[in-house]
């Protein structure tokens, strides 16, 4: 890992939030990730599983959790195990955890090699009432793979039938939408590094450059600054790519008079920043382009009002539309009878802003959270508006990242350039 290792008290922290959640004498059983095949003899890079990660601390391939605070035997009640290094793993790999290690990382005294664990924990499940499995109930996510969680689920089933099966992911759910100090903290460390990234590449632009040369100075400040890399794959999507919403090839030349739309964030610890800027390719906004960004931006700094604690997500949308509609009115894009004969099940603003304004954020980018359940203090969400308008060639999207505090809104890239003389003059400097 790149990163500096977190205090273990998080993830204790954390563990404690998860057990109180449990129903009486009961067991929880989490998985890492898979690790995926890239090519004939490669996997791609690792990613651990969001969900033990937030648990333990342990950033490995092949880790499990068990969870069992009624155990009979102490020793059993918290327990990590871990594939164990050999010869061959040191020459061709490289590090892994030690036991000692993996105490340090996640404040867990029993540590055991991934080999012991089917008898341990034969050992002990007859004596649960329940068994806490877990799976990817993210609402962004459709399952097509049979990912490990699921394997598992079917071998637990298959040896144990007569158990009473709960699924962890609804804790979850609530637990990881709250961020605790720790996590603003790293999630700030993240928003620094995709800033300096920003400043950077606003040095670097010029008429003639190419949208993969600015992703490169991008992933250069990641690394130089010890996060993990993208948070998500990078948009650099300049002219009429900045209409395409998930626009990833970044092969096209920067050319003048064009506006560039990035929407990129580095990843650290796991944790992640989520930005969108759009800046002049000549360094100056013509006075449309210039009109279409304060119209994003007003938006933009009206929804961040919007986010309190109590706040409903489908409301504070509509909210949302109602001030980028006046917007698009103003800029001539609709008119007052489009407005007033709109289909109120697609409104008339969505032909020019047709995402939604905000998600939570976390370990993943659009992180694991109730989408019925009201904003609390604890969270942290995007404010992302955008206008996108093919005819013109140009779209201008912008979005910060909000941590909702007792005392009200906290930018977390309130440091990161905005405002369009901010924009300019670092890109003239």
């Amino acid at each position: 890992m790149k990163y500096q290792q977190i205090n273990q008290d998080l993830f204790v922290l954390n563990r404690k939030n998860f057990i109180k959640e449990l129903k009486k004498n009961s067991l929880a059983i989490f998985q890492s990730q898979d690790e995926f095949p890239r090519s004939g003899d490669q996997n791609f890079v690792f990613k651990q599983n969001p969900d033990l990660f937030y648990l333990s601390g342990i950033d490995q391939e092949q880790t499990i959790l068990l969870l069992y605070p009624d155990c009979p035997n102490p020793l059993y009640r918290q327990v990590l195990f871990l594939r164990q290094t050999n010869d061959h793993i040191k020459v061709w790999e490289g590090y892994k955890y030690t036991k000692e290690q993996a105490k340090a990382a996640s404040g867990i005294e029993s540590i055991f090699w991934l080999e012991d664990f089917d008898n341990i924990l034969h050992g002990i499940v007859n004596y649960a009432d329940n068994i806490y499995l877990n799976t990817n109930e993210n609402d962004r996510y459709a399952h097509i793979v049979p990912y490990r969680d699921i394997r598992f689920i079917e071998q637990m089933r298959s040896k144990y039938p007569l158990h009473h099966y709960e699924r962890a992911a609804p804790i979850m759910r609530g637990l990881r939408a709250v961020k605790s100090d720790f996590e603003v903290e790293i999630t700030k460390k993240a928003c620094a590094i995709t800033r300096d990234a920003f400043v950077r590449v606003l040095k670097f632009i010029k008429p003639g450059v190419k949208e993969y040369e600015i992703e490169a100075e991008i992933i250069h400040e990641f690394i130089k600054q010890g996060g993990t890399g993208h948070a998500y794959t990078p948009i650099i999507a300049s002219g009429h790519n900045a209409n395409i919403l998930h626009y990833n090839d970044n092969n096209q030349e920067c050319k003048a008079g064009d506006v560039i739309l990035f929407d990129f964030g580095a990843e650290y610890a796991n944790y992640n920043a989520d930005m969108s800027r759009s800046v002049p390719v000549s360094g100056k906004f013509t006075q449309r382009q210039k009109d279409v960004y304060n119209a994003v931006l007003h938006v933009m700094k009206e929804a961040t009002k919007l986010i309190v604690s109590g706040a409903v997500w489908n409301i504070y949308h509509e909210e949302v539309g109602e001030i980028m509609t006046e917007q698009l009115v103003n800029l001539g894009l609709l008119s007052t009878a489009d407005v007033k004969n709109q289909n109120p099940a697609y409104p008339a603003y969505k032909k020019y802003f047709m995402h939604g304004t905000s998600h939570h954020l976390g370990i993943d980018v659009h992180d694991f959270a109730g989408r019925y359940t009201p904003f609390a203090t604890g969270n942290i969400l995007t404010v992302e508006p955008g206008i996108y308008i093919p005819e013109e060639g140009l779209g201008i999207r912008l979005e910060n990242n909000i941590l909702i505090t007792s005392n009200g809104n906290l930018d977390l890239m309130a440091d990161i350039p905005l405002e369009v003389a901010e924009i300019e003059d670092i890109m003239n400097g």
